[in-house]
């Protein structure tokens, strides 16, 4: 029988903070049935040896042969977990799990696929930590379409099927509103406590954010053009072989009908390069189509979500 919820905990050097956590889960979760599923992402201290010595039937522990990065550390976790919901949280005892009852009850009763937190009072430096996560939170906003206040918390409740079907490959876990909102998911955010790193260093800096802007590109990309990738690198090319054109069109006019020598004018050269450049993009465009249309089809997928069917008064979810 599955278990309510599963609890998706990713830790890297977090020996001194397991026994807490674990504790501080237990007591908050009490009268809830759950698991408990630890990511160990290739840590190099004593955190696998300290999980491993925590008595817990409801603990599971994933052990990386070496560090490959939070986004596919919460995709393990996930993977393995077998709750009818997901709560994925960090390991640094920052996050506060008395938050996740109440975040499940909200989207049960309410019919949320994601209910995210957002650290209302968050107890971090300003400077490394807060001045990054708002201007990450800002990009994020603006492109992202999803208007929430804190992107980057780690705590957040999801219905297990969306969960297993975010895809987090390379450093997505910074987007996944974004990528449950692609899904079609219906999402709510809600204030959460928030506490001061007791014990270890923060992986977090000023560096993540230039992460963001290069992963916030192709974000871009599947949210307006994966289903429709002819429509960014089409309109591109011909745009290019369009300017080309006339460019050359003009040239062609000064040769012909004027006598003018054009050999070696930098005009000639640029149309010549849009033209080849339009073509080259037009090219690219399609075959994105073929593989779009590959990736649904060899997989059984469907380029939409269906979120109820009804008929004669009931719903099929």
């Amino acid at each position: 029988m599955k278990p309510k919820i599963s609890i998706v905990v990713t830790v890297y050097n977090e020996a001194d903070n397991i026994g807490p956590l674990v504790s501080r889960i237990g007591e908050a979760m009490s009268g809830i049935d759950y698991e408990l599923v630890y990511v160990d992402d290739g840590s190099g201290d004593d955190t696998v040896k300290n999980l491993r010595a925590i008595p817990n039937k409801r603990l599971t522990i994933i052990e990386f042969r070496k560090n490959y990065g939070q986004s596919l550390a919460l995709m393990a976790g996930i993977d393995h977990a077998s709750g009818e919901y997901i709560a994925t949280m960090d390991g640094d005892l920052q996050n506060d799990p008395a938050d996740i009852p109440l975040m499940l009850a909200k989207a049960e009763s309410e019919g949320w696929d994601m209910v995210a937190g957002n650290r209302a009072n968050r107890q971090d430096g300003f400077l490394l930590r807060k001045f990054p996560s708002l201007i990450a939170n800002w990009i994020i906003r603006k492109a992202g379409g999803v208007h929430l206040k804190d992107y980057g918390c780690a705590l957040r409740v999801f219905r297990a099927e969306l969960a297993k079907d975010l895809g987090l490959y390379g450093e997505l876990h910074r987007f996944i509103p974004v990528l449950a909102h692609l899904e079609g998911a219906r999402i709510t955010q809600v204030d959460v406590r928030h506490h001061a790193r007791e014990h270890g260093k923060s992986k977090y800096g000023l560096g993540r954010t230039v992460k963001v802007m290069s992963d916030l590109l192709f974000m871009l990309f599947l949210k307006r053009y994966l289903q429709k990738p002819m429509h960014l690198f089409g309109n591109a090319g011909l745009l290019l072989f369009a300017i080309g054109a006339l460019i050359n069109l003009y040239l062609a006019f000064i040769k012909i009908v004027l006598g003018q020598d054009i050999w070696g004018k930098p005009l000639l050269i640029l149309g010549l390069m849009l033209v080849l450049a339009g073509i080259q993009l037009i090219t690219v465009g399609f075959v994105l189509e073929m593989q779009m249309r590959t990736y649904y089809e060899s997989q059984q997928k469907r380029p939409y979500k269906i979120r109820s069917v009804s008929k004669g008064g009931e719903s099929s979810f």
